[in-house]
């Protein structure tokens, strides 16, 4: 069993506050301190609380995904596939219970909105190896951590636990693993954790966790931009985010060795400053084409580094799902990622929230392709999913309306 994680990878500051859990037993002598600074001062976050504890579950998490990555190679019974296709491991529901109990614990009255269910879990045989996968990331006892409060706490985020109603309420939001083709592939692509709350149909604060993130950004090339190359395990990044303080990011401990000298620091993330189309660098779903949007008929996308020529534009080639995306933009990496709806594809709420606060707060703009917001509360009954008008446009914010333009043109004349 590896080592549980050193919480002091949360830099301290004059902002400091310390969380104290009970110890779950004498024998095992295991005291939770959640050690918790944020990058500005707690009287200017209104949810501070909320976001401490939101950064403590997803670093927990993000060390619970590279434990059951270690081992998802020699057991191929942790790969399965869900009714939709999607791969799911033992990572995903092992997050969302974590996660779950955790938050249930300090804000039993915030609800959770979540991926996953307990139903397929049973019928897979895997609630074992679920348990086992959280019993050393959780403040809860292990020993009376059983199989139904873990089944329970995972269906405390899924669908039907409970109503909404049509006013906004609330809750948390949750992707357990956002890019789980990703995960499965190894420590060479990437994935994110990703949690966010909701007030009044408002995102208020999001954390993102990226275990497989290359920290420098002295990248030359678009290959390292994509984080594929000279990538370890464990160098990762944490991103936060509150409204009206900024996006803020800090570098994971590198979990697989823990001689490792790591920088705590926070650094404060902007979107980068590029205000023309062509020079922009773009990112797309991997379930789409350049070809499938509407700027395909202005622009030819490039992958390659040469020089990009007038109707031309510079297409990042990036890992498994949305969240990934957009990191990229919220941390300058990208210029603008763009999604199109479709018929066939159902857009899930826990695929954007996170990302659309981080993208807000380092100066982005998130919108639909009529430049109306992501409406989180079109589903009144379950804030599951949203519709937005055409797809949805995350930019640096420079060029927003420039796209938003080149899009009604394209519409109008098809």
């Amino acid at each position: 069993m590896i080592p549980a994680m050193d919480l002091r990878l949360l830099h301290s500051s004059p902002c400091f506050s310390a969380v104290r859990f009970p110890s779950p037993t004498p024998l095992c002598r295991r005291l939770f301190i959640v050690r918790s600074s944020l990058p500005f001062p707690n009287e200017k976050a209104k949810y501070h609380k909320e976001l401490e504890a939101a950064a403590e579950v997803v670093v927990r998490a993000c060390r619970l995904c590279v434990d059951v990555q270690r081992s998802l190679f020699s057991d191929e019974g942790r790969i399965i596939e869900k009714n939709d296709q999607t791969p799911v491991t033992v990572a995903d529901f092992g997050v969302q219970a974590l996660v779950s109990l955790e938050l249930s614990k300090l804000f039993p009255s915030i609800p959770l909105v979540a991926e996953e269910d307990s139903g397929f879990l049973r019928s897979n045989n895997l609630v074992d190896p679920v348990v086992s996968a959280i019993s050393d990331k959780t403040s809860f006892d292990e020993e009376s951590l059983s199989h139904a409060d873990v089944l329970e706490a995972i269906d405390r985020g899924g669908k039907n636990y409970f109503g909404f109603g049509t006013k906004p309420a609330t809750y948390w939001i949750l992707d357990p693993i956002d890019g789980t083709r990703g995960f499965v592939k190894g420590s060479q692509a990437l994935y994110v954790v990703g949690l966010s709350l909701v007030v009044e149909g408002e995102i208020m604060l999001g954390v993102m966790g990226c275990p497989n993130w290359v920290v420098d950004t002295s990248y030359k090339s678009t290959t390292d931009v994509q984080g594929y190359k000279n990538s370890s395990p464990g160098l990762g990044i944490i991103m936060v985010a509150h409204v009206g303080c900024g996006t803020w990011t800090k570098r994971l401990k590198d979990i697989l060795d823990s001689s490792t000298k790591i920088s705590s620091d926070w650094t404060r993330c902007l979107v980068d400053g590029c205000c023309l189309v062509p020079k922009a660098r773009f990112c797309i779903p991997e379930s789409q084409t350049w070809e499938s949007l509407p700027l395909s008929i202005l622009y030819e996308a490039r992958t390659d580094d040469d020089d990009i020529g007038d109707k031309e534009i510079r297409l990042l080639p990036t890992c498994c799902g949305s969240l990934c995306k957009y990191l990229m933009v919220a941390s300058g990496r990208a210029s603008v990622f763009i999604l199109r709806a479709r018929s066939q594809t159902v857009i899930k709420a826990w695929d954007h929230a996170v990302g659309v606060i981080c993208v807000h707060e380092a100066g982005g703009k998130v919108t639909d392709w009529k430049g109306s917001e992501l409406d989180l509360a079109a589903d009144q009954a379950e804030r599951r999913i949203i519709y937005p008008a055409g797809g949805v446009l995350v930019t640096n914010g420079n060029i927003h309306n420039q796209i938003l333009e080149m899009i009604s043109s394209i519409s109008t004349v098809v």
